[in-house]
């Protein structure tokens, strides 16, 4: 726990006497975003593992400023770089190899934060309110040793893997000329899902897989799951998950930074996309064009769901000197990379792709570890875009 800032309790205290009340339940709908655990009393704050709605400080927003500053002085060689790009999947399947299925866990908080995963009618069932005290803080990808940052490190090394193959109808430009959804999937031979009323598309993120959980809400609903990781032992690892069921379910190797690379489903057919720590692994002069791309997928009304790092989040100001690739984007000892975003970045991200933006959060937590009596300051970011409906052509 080397770097950890040890805070006293006069200090949490000034911190969190700026986090405002939260708001109630309403309607049968989950709380107020990003959780209900308010720390109100700076003596409790080692009585649970997370606080939430945590805001900093001028000082301390300075403080996390210069520590950033201070290790990205020093950046790998540019010389060397290109291993991070080329050898990308060698890393991912060396992670996979290593940690095995020990990411698929409780996953209650996504139905909490994004009910929009679940056809209409089963959220309420999915996203069932746990008191306060017992709802679990949103979890990080799998943990390696101490490191607890790690994300969906997607690389964007070029696909080697088998793609199931597509036709090549189902790689027409989306129109957003008004045509009808239901018509742009008719022009296509049969995919899998076809027959869906709801379809749901996760990009899988290294440590997070959704899937499972997903899959185990939407049997018998007319819904249908489409995964994918350009790591063909984490798809191996989601297909062997018990809870994986190709009647609802297909997984498929894919890597989403490829330009002309296929996927088992039209444009225009998918009411929701899913990028959990996912996009932060792409080196970010292609994440727009992974997103420009993803979004043609979407039906007009459909929605992209994200979380990922915020910027200054522990884990990026406990890298060392040496592990910078670029601005706010760095690479662990593993091999894998991850970038740090800001609100405005989501949102020109986003935006940029013809999206509009519904939810725009930055996450900012303290982490507790009660044991050693630390206190560690989260930050993630987490956000909803809808494709809008075509414009009226005028009469």
């Amino acid at each position: 726990m080397r770097g950890l800032r040890r805070l006293s309790l006069a200090s949490v205290a000034m911190v969190l006497g700026r986090v405002p009340c939260r708001l109630k339940s309403r309607g049968g709908q989950p709380p107020a975003p990003l959780g209900a655990r308010i720390l109100t009393n700076p003596e409790d704050v080692f009585q649970h593992n997370m606080w939430d709605h945590v805001k900093w400080s001028e000082e301390e927003k300075e403080k996390a400023r210069q520590k950033a500053d201070d290790n990205s002085s020093l950046r790998i060689p540019l010389e060397e770089q290109g291993k991070y790009d080329m050898d990308a999947c060698k890393y991912w399947d060396s992670f996979y190899e290593t940690h095995q299925d020990k990411f698929f866990k409780d996953r209650k908080w996504l139905f909490l934060e994004f009910p929009e995963l679940l056809p209409l009618g089963l959220e309420s069932s999915a996203t069932e309110e746990r008191p306060c005290g017992l709802r679990a803080p949103c979890p990080e990808p799998g943990v390696s040793g101490t490191e607890k940052e790690t994300g969906q490190q997607r690389q964007h090394a070029p696909s080697h893997q088998h793609i199931d193959p597509l036709t090549s109808d189902c790689q027409q430009s989306c129109n957003q000329d008004g045509r009808d959804t239901a018509g742009a999937a008719r022009q296509t031979r049969s995919f899998p899902g076809e027959h869906a009323t709801f379809r749901i598309f996760e990009v899988f993120s290294s440590g997070f897989y959704s899937s499972p959980p997903i899959c185990s809400n939407i049997i018998d609903t007319g819904a249908f799951l489409y995964c994918c990781d350009f790591s063909p032992r984490a798809v191996q690892l989601v297909k062997d998950h018990p809870d994986y069921d190709q009647s609802v379910c297909h997984a498929f190797v894919q890597d989403v930074c490829d330009e002309v690379g296929s996927f088992p489903f039209p444009p225009l057919s998918l009411d929701v996309i899913l990028l959990v720590f996912v996009l932060s692994s792409i080196h970010p002069e292609r994440v727009q064009g992974v997103v420009t791309r993803l979004s043609q997928f979407l039906k007009p009304g459909g929605i992209l769901l994200f979380r990922d790092y915020g910027r200054y989040d522990l884990s990026q100001l406990r890298f060392k000197k040496g592990r910078c690739l670029s601005e706010n984007f760095y690479s662990r000892g593993d091999g894998t990379c991850v970038y740090f975003f800001t609100k405005d970045e989501v949102h020109s991200l986003f935006s940029n792709a013809g999206l509009e933006e519904i939810q725009n959060l930055e996450d900012r937590r303290l982490q507790v570890n009660r044991g050693k009596k630390v206190v560690m300051r989260r930050v993630w970011m987490q956000s909803k875009f809808k494709k809008p409906q075509p414009l009226a052509p005028p009469s």
